[in-house]
């Protein structure tokens, strides 16, 4: 999508359940929103994916001058207000995380975790930085690249690493320049000591743009933080090593998760059923099923949704199936509702029935289908 936010046309890209929580990806310099590619399907199960080219990079829409991350990170909160999203976790990698701290102190309200991947407090010495602006804006971003490249990656005759050429060099040589000097004048005071919200600092352990001792710089600015290398990556994981970068993710809502019970079963249930089914739920509770409400949450929900062996996607499906198959249409119903929440689609839904008519009867299917399209077509 491109919305008009400000003074700029963004591009923007929006996955994954709309009742989700969010989740806000913010891209490196000189490259765009594709460098979270691996990382959308694994997240769209649990969460609203929210990408953006940044101001001069990809599809986004490039001014002139200096930028600041401040600037970038008011940008983010455009996008947001655009999208209605009041609360969103934000993943940074490099600039991107740099923005990732300026938004988490402009409006901490609006952060609920922050992913800081390959960043820094700051980026010495700013007349390297001074030096690239001037060679971009005489040259493009092709004077960069053989600098570059082996700053980024681990292994630049990969596939993905040649994207990541490719991306370099299709940028704006203003937009580089321009985010450039975003970089050249970060400066640590701006954020030390000043984010509040659970953080998780991440790094790979071969990164030689922002090495280790500079994640560990922002581990310590951020009280409470946490530190995560990722084995065998260097600057730009999430295309080079998916799999760890994805890991590392998890790790991160891993750790904001309560431990299995109660709790975590009540997350859980309004994260799948919303709200306000719990709400409603919640009122019609009475002595009688009290006890039994309770070992529902804690058990069911808290203890079996919660297991990392499925994701609540499958488990969504499981539910259906088996709900449609035992001819439960009240709960059928219910489970139908929150694929909202749970990113399953209507053709998965399609195709699960289809095995229901299979294994459980086409009576029983033919039943759940025609249950499920009216569900479904609900607003």
């Amino acid at each position: 999508m491109f919305l008009h936010l400000g003074d700029v046309v963004f591009h923007a890209k929006v996955e994954g359940p709309a009742a989700a929580p969010p989740v806000l990806l913010l891209h490196s310099i000189g490259t765009s929103l594709h460098v979270f590619d691996p990382q959308v399907d694994m997240l769209a199960r649990t969460h609203r994916v929210i990408r953006m080219d940044m101001r001069g990079h990809g599809l986004s829409g490039v001014t002139d001058g200096d930028y600041s991350m401040d600037l970038h990170a008011a940008d983010a909160l455009a996008l947001l207000d655009a999208l209605g999203v009041r609360q969103a976790h934000v993943l940074g990698m490099s600039i991107g995380g740099r923005i990732a701290m300026a938004l988490a102190v402009m409006a901490p309200e609006r952060v609920l975790s922050l992913m800081l991947m390959d960043t820094a407090l700051e980026f010495p010495p700013p007349e390297a930085w001074q030096e690239r602006i001037d060679a971009v804006l005489e040259i493009g971003t092709q004077a960069l690249v053989e600098v570059v490249m082996p700053r980024w990656v681990v292994d630049p005759s990969l596939a993905s690493s040649q994207g990541l050429r490719q991306m370099l060099l299709r940028t704006d040589r203003r937009g580089y320049a321009g985010s450039a000097a975003a970089l050249r004048d970060a400066r640590a005071s701006q954020v030390e000591g000043r984010i509040t919200c659970p953080t998780t600092v991440m790094v790979g352990d071969r990164d030689i743009a922002t090495p280790p001792e500079l994640a560990r710089a922002v581990q310590a600015a951020i009280p409470g933080s946490r530190y995560l290398e990722i084995a065998e990556a260097g600057h730009l994981p999430t295309l080079e090593c998916p799999t760890a970068s994805n890991d590392a993710i998890r790790a991160h809502f891993d750790g904001l998760a309560p431990a299995a019970g109660h709790e975590a079963g009540m997350a859980v249930r309004r994260a799948v059923l919303g709200e306000a089914h719990v709400a409603r739920a919640g009122a019609a509770v009475t002595p009688m099923d009290a006890a039994f409400q309770d070992w529902i949450t804690a058990n069911i929900w808290g203890g079996i949704w919660t297991r990392p062996g499925l994701t609540r996607h499958t488990r969504s499906l499981l539910c259906i199936a088996m709900m449609a198959a035992l001819a439960r249409h009240e709960e059928l119903e219910l489970h139908l509702r929150a694929t909202r929440n749970t990113g399953v689609t209507p053709e998965e839904v399609g195709e699960v029935l289809l095995q229901v008519g299979a294994y459980a009867g086409v009576p029983t299917a033919n039943a759940a289908l025609k249950l499920a399209k009216a569900v479904l077509e609900e607003d």
